[in-house]
């Protein structure tokens, strides 16, 4: 019998899920690896080998590694999974002028949803996995996700959707530990092929980082349907130029727009209906307000009143003093300055000190003190429809 039960425990053939395996095998665990198969990249069509979590040699990295502590390992095919939720999701987005954030998507709908299953099926109490963070029990029976002690690896961003049933299942070996530790970890048990392997953060279907590619290759047609467009100018709104389509496009995207315009002008939003794409210096790109909707909570089960946080709206953001208030499913962010390239499509989370409150869905930007007419906000204009 194991010292602390049986744990299933998510492997991607890298450092941090294979020393989280080892830990917790060394705790007394009884582990169960398993590696999750999510995309096949070579039937994508792209030019880059294929690499990362899916790929061929990081399945038989953890193998090795479950092998040479003598526990057992499985390979979990979920690509169809994946593809319905993950793939349809990350093309519709971009179909819709919305950025989207792949790994979100993956953890909360996917990884952590597929692995609980399969943990029944094994009748393994709780999974793990190597992400940077850490999870505690309050005193209520409510579950929160904090940041990871390493601030520049804390992963606690893409785990903002992750459920109160999940959390309650999951551990996170790697959360009070730095990055540095974990290599010396790995070395002090001769596990050097983890410390020399370079580490991918690339999309893992998109290991080219060509995600145009990736849409015209997904959609045989797009391109000859959108474009032809208009590049407008911020504020003005004089045609500047034409564009390859909306689709092909992001929020502060300043290189590849395929025209000179004598300064640097960024891609300050993307409108879908009328197949525009607006441009604008770099201090037209700030926002502080936005909309946040399809929101999942973790430290508190509602936001009432007025609430101070720390809201982030990318995963290297370090985040900007805001007040957030919660309608039903939306939450209006105010922050107390401008944030720069806001994209629609993208996650906001926000934090209290290092607790994840919970975050969600950008749907839209504005700045507080105009509206799109021009004139200042009214409350009703804060609440939009889905």
């Amino acid at each position: 019998m194991s010292k602390h039960g049986r744990i299933l425990v998510a492997m991607s053939g890298g450092i941090d899920s294979s020393l989280a395996a080892v830990l917790l095998h060394e705790e007394g665990y009884e582990v169960i690896g398993m590696t999750m198969k999510t995309w096949d990249y070579a039937s994508s069509g792209g030019t880059k080998k294929e690499t990362g979590c899916c790929s061929l040699d990081s399945i038989n990295d953890a193998r090795n590694i479950a092998v040479s502590l003598g526990f057992p390992h499985y390979i979990l095919d979920i690509r169809e999974e994946f593809g319905d939720a993950v793939i349809d999701h990350f093309t519709g987005e971009y179909l819709e002028g919305r950025t989207p954030n792949p790994c979100v998507m993956c953890n909360t709908h996917i990884k952590w949803d597929a692995l609980l299953r399969r943990a029944d099926r094994l009748d393994c109490d709780s999974i793990a996995t190597g992400h940077y963070a850490n999870i505690r029990e309050e005193a209520g029976g409510r579950f929160v996700l904090s940041k990871g002690v390493d601030s520049l690896k804390d992963q606690s961003y893409v785990l903002w959707g992750v459920s109160q049933a999940s959390l309650s299942r999951t551990k996170l070996p790697l959360g009070h530990l730095l990055k540095s530790e974990i290599r010396e970890m790995a070395k002090e048990r001769g596990f050097m092929e983890l410390v020399t392997k370079s580490e991918s953060y690339e999309i893992c279907f998109v290991p080219d980082n060509d995600y145009r590619g990736f849409l015209k290759r997904r959609m045989p047609g797009l391109e000859a349907e959108v474009a032809g467009g208009n590049f407008i100018m911020e504020g003005t709104g004089n045609v500047m130029g034409k564009h390859q389509g909306y689709p092909f496009y992001t929020i502060g995207q300043r290189k590849g727009l395929g025209m000179a315009f004598g300064q640097p002008m960024f891609v300050t939003e993307i409108r879908k209906d009328t197949n525009e794409v607006v441009l604008g210096l770099d201090k037209d790109l700030f926002r502080d307000g936005m909309i946040v909707s399809k929101l999942n909570l973790q430290k508190y089960d509602r936001i009432n009143g007025p609430f101070e946080t720390v809201t982030k709206v990318r995963y290297k953001d370090s985040g900007t003093p805001a007040t957030i208030s919660q309608t039903g499913d939306k939450i209006e962010v105010l922050f107390q300055e401008g944030v720069s390239a806001i994209a629609p499509g993208q996650a906001a989370v926000f934090y209290e000190g290092d607790d994840v409150i919970g975050g969600g869905w950008i749907m839209k930007s504005f700045r507080q003190s105009e509206n799109q007419l021009g004139q200042p906000f009214a409350a009703k204009d804060m609440v939009i429809s889905q």
